[in-house]
């Protein structure tokens, strides 16, 4: 069997890239270097704002710089591909068409997950761009379950804890936070779905109940399967 190896294609953001690395180090049920998954970052971070590009315009000349990236990754010697960043994979079924290698598809593990365990209503915590694009609410319905997005005043709260606060560094607003799950309960949701890897860092920094799927932690476990590593049980 030929070496397997990961490629991340990461950058988007910087913080978000190294918070999943550190989940496939910490999941993987591993006891010394020899036994971790041999990995390729390419953090990239010079890649146009996803969302920006989606609903600005030129979805072409993201799409482009995300090839440009994967096909790096695969002559890198990659066997799998991870992108940690839910707005990207607008365009993840067109670059499974341009590669070669198998593309971990980060929201549709993450809606199994959910389906799996009989969930019927999921809110969709993301950016603008994964929510306008109905990227989570695509896989929510193939599973016969319903997606739900935020009103446009707790969006606003959404956008404002990625790209105001965790983006920049900060550890974003739990007062925020709080607002976010009060709509989420009071719409009768049953789980909600961190659907933006900077999401999955304010999760890191602060922690929250079982209620919240956080996407990038089902992708980092999904890499680590698909690679033929074992987890570690937590």
């Amino acid at each position: 069997m030929s070496e397997q190896r990961l490629g991340i294609l990461g950058g988007m953001g910087p913080q978000a890239t190294q918070d999943f690395y550190q989940r496939i180090l910490d999941r993987t049920d591993a006891s010394c270097d020899q036994e971790h998954l041999p990995t390729l970052i390419w953090s990239d971070t010079s890649m146009p704002d996803r969302t920006a590009a989606i609903l600005g315009g030129d979805a072409e000349g993201c799409y482009r710089r995300l090839l440009d990236g994967a096909r790096l990754l695969e002559r890198g010697g990659c066997t799998a591909l991870a992108i940690p960043c839910n707005t990207s994979h607008y365009f993840a079924d067109r670059l499974q068409g341009d590669i070669a290698i198998p593309l971990i598809h980060m929201p549709r593990e993450t809606v199994g997950v959910l389906a799996a365990d009989g969930k019927k209503r999921a809110g969709i915590l993301a950016t603008d761009g994964t929510v306008q694009t109905g990227i989570y609410q695509r896989e929510c319905a193939a599973r016969g379950m319903e997606g739900v997005t935020p009103p446009a005043d707790v969006q606003k709260l959404v956008m404002s804890i990625i790209y105001d606060e965790i983006k920049r560094g900060e550890k974003g607003s739990r007062e925020k936070f709080a607002a976010i799950d009060r709509w989420l309960r009071a719409s009768g949701c049953d789980a909600a779905i961190l659907g933006c890897t900077e999401l999955s860092v304010y999760r890191t920094y602060h922690g929250l109940p079982d209620y919240y799927l956080d996407a990038m932690e089902i992708l980092a476990e999904r890499c680590i399967t698909a690679c033929g590593y074992r987890l570690r049980m937590v």
